[in-house]
């Protein structure tokens, strides 16, 4: 199972979710401080990384900032806050899901599920659907090897986190056509986790400011307001 390192200061909620996540077979690491935690992260990187946003020393959104400028590691964030720009800062950072408090174990326990299941590969058993998913897709300038979670652009590499590169994956399959929001959200998530148009937007935009670190020109992906999105390809 996986490696899990939750980064909290309350300690019921750190034993409960612990207590939780070992059920279900994961190892946990625990950490009650923002900077301990983002240590830890970058010292020892686990398979997912769960953030409370209040915290001592360094809140959950700094520990997320700092840990993108050079990781792809899945992020669940924490919150007591029922703040929906908190919620969208969240996403703009490159958080992969995002629940606030208090919220039920079962629920954690099937986000986090599905965020370790959008970033593994795929078992060489699955279906022929499963196995085309999988392979290297070119797209003009655009390479995505799903198998390896890796990312050209004009063979330099982009970092992007699992639902970034899920959601490029979804638009290059098909270029030309256009996906609607309701298309990439089925194509980056999984039944379990609801978001709104404003989380697709989001990653979106963190998406395209990545491609254009690598080429300030890149503009392969078009928005057709009120519509959607599409790739072009060049």
């Amino acid at each position: 199972m996986a490696r899990i390192t939750l980064v909290d200061d309350d300690e019921n909620i750190v034993t409960s979710v612990s207590l939780a996540l070992e059920s279900q077979g994961h190892a946990v690491k625990a950490y009650y401080d923002g900077a301990s935690g983002l240590a830890a992260l970058e010292n020892d990187p686990p398979d997912l990384a769960i953030l409370d946003v209040k915290m001592p020393r360094m809140d959950g959104m700094e520990v997320l900032r700092r840990l993108r400028r050079a990781s792809d590691l899945p992020v669940i964030i924490l919150t007591s806050k029922d703040d929906e720009i908190d919620e969208l800062l969240g996403f703009n950072l490159g958080a992969d899901d995002y629940m606030h408090k208090p919220f039920s174990q079962r629920l954690l326990i099937e986000r986090v599920k599905a965020v370790l299941r959008r970033a593994g590969s795929p078992a060489g058993d699955e279906d022929e659907e499963d196995e085309v998913a999988s392979r290297a897709l070119k797209r003009g300038r655009l390479t995505l090897d799903p198998a390896r979670h890796d990312c050209l652009w004009n063979g330099r590499p982009v970092k992007l986190t699992v639902t970034e590169f899920l959601l490029i994956q979804a638009l290059a399959q098909r270029p030309g056509f256009v996906k609607s929001r309701d298309n990439l959200m089925d194509a980056a998530y999984d039944d379990q986790v609801y978001v709104d148009d404003r989380t697709i937007d989001s990653h979106i935009k963190r998406m395209r400011r990545k491609f254009r670190e690598v080429d300030p020109e890149f503009d392969a992906i078009e928005t057709l307001y009120g519509v959607g999105y599409r790739y072009r390809e060049s």
